[in-house]
């Protein structure tokens, strides 16, 4: 299924647990770092300085660009150190978010209370990747250096739903089905 930035209800609606999404447009990175601070903005009654509505964040810190490139690496990172930062963001209009690894199951009731998708890129083909990224810039928090905000432009980025709105589960509907596989 294809999507383009910013992501609109209807199309989170559409997705179920295990579909292949393939994503263009604007697309923010952040690490736990760059999240504290959001969720610091936040907590301060300050206007966050990024509208997040219908946009997609992904949990990676890319490599420096090599020549010619927009972006190096830009592999996934283990998304679970976002999960105390996650219900602000999502509260402000984030509903789509892109890592590797499982959720805490109060990330996941959070995320279904928000009617948000968790993604999952996957791990070791970070440079691979990087050839969907059009444009990368930091747009935020700039001293974190890798973990500053860039707003990449994508093109046919592609990713996992593995948490849907509905309550699917893919780590764990997954593992089951493959649970009974005998090989002995």
């Amino acid at each position: 299924m294809k999507l383009t930035t910013p992501i609109l209800a209807k199309d989170i609606e559409n997705l179920r647990a295990g579909d292949i999404v393939y994503i263009s447009g604007t697309v923010y990175t952040g690490r736990d770092a760059a999240h504290k601070r959001l969720v610091e903005t936040i907590e301060q009654g300050k206007s966050l300085p990024i509208d997040f509505l219908g946009q997609v964040i992904y949990y990676v810190g890319p490599t420096p660009a090599k020549e010619n490139r927009p972006i190096g690496s830009c592999g996934p990172t283990s998304s679970y150190r976002m999960d105390a930062y996650a219900l602000p963001l999502m509260q402000k209009g984030l509903k789509v978010m892109i890592g590797k690894g499982d959720r805490s199951d109060e990330f996941i009731m959070q995320m279904i209370d928000q009617k948000g998708v968790y993604l999952q890129a996957i791990g070791g083909t970070g440079t691979l990747l990087s050839r969907k990224v059009k444009k990368s810039e930091v747009v935020l928090y700039q001293d974190l250096g890798p973990e500053a905000i860039h707003k990449l432009e994508v093109e046919d980025f592609p990713a996992i739903v593995t948490y849907d709105i509905y309550g699917g589960n893919l780590v764990k509907d997954e593992v089951k089905k493959y649970q009974t596989i005998d090989i002995e």
